[in-house]
């Protein structure tokens, strides 16, 4: 049996999640989240968590963008237990969190886009992604000179 299970994410985790995904925006590996949007936005997040240990070991938002589509975003997951399928698992739970509320079509902006592509998505045009650019992207320091990968799953 594992020692790690996922479940949705709890106010206590809003820390550990901002730690981790500073951690990953230092490397590069995803943009940075504030704390004011972990708060706003911890609905949307699923964590790894580990039986009988405090803190989690990965997390994973489904943020709703428009009536039919949302966004995957802020998938990481401790060094130290990568490769172990553990990130697959976080965005299928925010897969099937998006079929549960009638949301077929999901995509990622992602600086990893083989991840996403071994999980089904294909690449896009950001352009293809209205509401996101209008949305969050206006609001990047990296706006209109993203580097990240858009791809999209639709099931």
């Amino acid at each position: 049996m594992s020692d790690y299970f996922i479940r949705k994410a709890r106010i206590q985790d809003v820390k550990p999640i901002h730690a981790m995904l500073m951690h990953c925006a230092r490397k590069e590996f995803l943009l940075p989240r504030s704390f004011n949007q972990l708060y706003s936005h911890l609905r949307d997040f699923f964590v790894l968590a580990e039986h009988d240990e405090p803190g989690i070991r990965g997390c994973c938002a489904l943020s709703i963008c428009w009536d039919d589509i949302a966004e995957i975003r802020s998938l990481a997951v401790d060094e130290s237990i990568q490769k172990q399928g553990w990130g697959g698992k976080l965005v299928e739970a925010c897969l099937s969190d998006a079929v549960t509320l009638g949301i077929f079509r999901v995509f990622t902006l992602t600086y990893r886009p083989h991840f996403f592509e071994r999980l089904g998505f294909v690449g896009v045009e950001k352009e293809q992604l209205p509401q996101k650019v209008w949305a969050d992207c206006i609001h990047c320091p990296k706006f209109p000179e993203c580097d990240e990968n858009a791809l999209i799953m639709e099931m």
